[in-house]
């Protein structure tokens, strides 16, 4: 949980935020299928209302966040373009909404869906 004091009060920001921040501008990426999380047998896709299981926020000491991510990819995608994208947008997005510098951003391409 990060909080953020000014002259008018606090604003506290839960690790839940960050991931669902997160998972939203990754999905929106060109070739993103879904977010993933490892079951007990094996690796399944989450639906867009469980897609911060497929996130987990780090906030560090000095007030960044830091991100991993879990995905689901189409066949076929550059995966170096994909996952420069990602960190990209998910870095972008998240620091914007939140003013909480994004110190980095680790993208897990779990499995490819083809077709």
């Amino acid at each position: 949980m990060v909080r953020l004091d000014n002259e008018k009060g606090a604003i506290t920001i839960t690790d839940e935020v960050f991931a669902n921040l997160a998972g939203d501008a990754a999905t929106s990426c060109f070739g993103v299928k879904a977010m993933a999380a490892r079951g007990k047998d094996g690796v399944f896709q989450l639906r867009r209302e469980s897609m911060s299981k497929g996130v987990a926020a780090r906030l560090g000491e000095d007030g960044s966040v830091s991100l991993e991510l879990h995905i689901a990819v189409d066949h076929g995608v550059n995966l170096m373009a994909l996952c420069s994208s990602i960190m990209n947008e998910v870095s972008y997005k998240v620091s914007m909404a939140t003013g909480v510098p994004v110190k980095r951003v680790d993208v897990y391409v779990d499995t490819m869906i083809i077709g």
